[in-house]
């Protein structure tokens, strides 16, 4: 039987040693073709932008001692999965897994996650997908630190890419978003959770003296577990220190009674 074709991508960059941690744990279960965008893509969701110059540059990278050929691609997240797809491999993958990003994707701003945006354009695609990332300190989101230990959401990134790969999922489930804890082990539980409602990641006002002089608008983690149900991400991540599993659907219809919001609209 052949072994499976799994894609892997990631909004840190080609050169994010959680993209290699999980490289190396993934290649246990098949083929692992890496594109990844050249530069630092974080917040960029599912954007596809024509700015984007889509300049893919084949690179080598050393991962536990073997050489891989991987593609560096001048675009998105979600732009590295389709030149993977369309150009790279010229073939629907089995699996497309993205990650491991520095820093949890929980809560209301997945949509902003360039990780969980990868993996919903391989959801659109037909594709089985994963995005899994881990908790880190904010001041770790945008670097490279081997500071952070990536060993085991990569060893919880191959237990759910095999699941993937194994199981015929419901129809609705399109993705799985997984968040691993800091302290996690080996034998840490895992939970099936909703994603939390909350601004878990609170915008900051830019400091400067003039709307004219170039400026982002910052962030801070401020996550609450007050009144926070216990089934969501950022309660099971947070507070009972478990890896929160998040099936995910792209359809993002709300889910009202639509007879109740009809009559409401039309009174």
């Amino acid at each position: 039987m052949a072994k499976p074709q799994i894609l892997l991508t990631n909004d840190d960059g080609i050169r994010s040693p959680g993209l290699w941690a999980a490289a190396a744990s993934l290649s246990d279960l098949g083929f692992v073709t890496v594109t990844a965008p050249r530069d630092q893509s974080s917040g960029m969701g599912r954007s596809l932008p024509n700015t984007s110059d889509g300049i893919i540059q084949l690179e080598r990278v050393q991962v536990n001692g073997q050489e891989w050929s991987v593609y560096a691609v001048g675009g998105s997240p979600a732009q590295s999965v389709l030149h993977g797809v369309l150009e790279v491999l010229k073939r629907k993958p089995d699996l497309v897994v993205s990650g491991i990003n520095y820093g949890e994707n929980v809560a209301s701003g997945v949509t902003i996650s360039g990780t969980v945006g990868a993996a919903m354009e391989a959801a659109s695609l037909g594709i089985p997908a994963l995005a899994i990332s881990l908790e880190t300190d904010s001041k770790y989101h945008l670097s490279y630190s081997n500071d952070v230990n990536f060993s085991v959401a990569a060893e919880f990134a191959r237990r759910f890419a095999r699941l993937l790969l194994e199981k015929k999922f419901p129809a609705d489930v399109n993705l799985l978003k997984v968040d691993v804890p800091w302290d996690a082990t080996l034998d840490t539980p895992w939970q099936l959770t909703r994603v939390s409602r909350q601004r878990y990641y609170e915008p900051m006002t830019p400091e400067r003296s003039s709307w004219s002089k170039p400026a982002l608008i910052g962030y801070r983690e401020a996550g609450r577990l007050e009144d926070e149900p216990e089934d969501t991400d950022v309660y099971v991540l947070r507070k009972k220190r478990w890896v929160s599993v998040a099936p995910l659907s792209l359809d993002l219809t709300s889910r009202v009674d639509f007879d109740e919001l009809d009559r409401l609209m039309r009174e």
